[in-house]
């Protein structure tokens, strides 16, 4: 599990001779000595927990500290649940791709895009292929036509090398 993002001093932890205090119900007691702090969480059977170490003087809040560490992982663990990965799937081709093998890679295309990842396609050239780089261009534009409604063209088709690339991500 991971931890909370930092680290806060809680009660004897506290290593200043006065603290602005807050209680438990969010009202500013004041400014007070550290002991008399402790001693009226203390008494509430409450932690004094430093919400604001880097002000003058720091600011600390009487409240049950197991109760917002716990209320603070849940956050964490909700915020987690909601956000989504984009990953980048690639697809690899070659300019001399047959048609089944074309409408077998543009399913594969299409289902990458609708579960929300981003696709790149690659072409890659061998030998004396790389002298008519139009036909690797050709086929990807193809693939641009077939699924021009689904995506936003993030890299336009761009040789790298004995590659073509060419990135699409999903329409939001």
């Amino acid at each position: 599990m991971k931890r909370i993002a930092k680290e806060v001093n809680i009660n004897w932890g506290i290593r200043v001779p006065e603290v602005r205090v807050i209680d438990s119900e969010g009202k500013q007691v004041g400014i007070l000595p550290l002991k008399e702090a402790m001693k009226i969480a203390e008494e509430q059977g409450l932690d004094l927990v430093e919400v604001a170490p880097n002000s003058q003087p720091p600011v600390c809040r009487i409240m049950n500290y197991g109760k917002y560490k716990y209320q603070q992982s849940k956050r964490i663990q909700e915020a987690r649940k909601h956000q989504t990965i984009i990953q980048v799937k690639e697809v690899k081709v070659r300019p001399r791709t047959e048609e089944h093998d074309f409408q077998f890679k543009l399913r594969h295309v299409k289902r990458f895009l609708s579960e929300g990842n981003k696709v790149k396609i690659s072409m890659l050239f061998r030998g004396r292929e790389i002298a008519h780089p139009e036909f690797g261009r050709e086929l990807l534009n193809r693939f641009l036509e077939e699924v021009k409604d689904l995506i936003v063209l993030e890299q336009a088709p761009r040789l790298e090398g004995r590659n073509m690339v060419m990135i699409l991500a999903p329409k939001p």
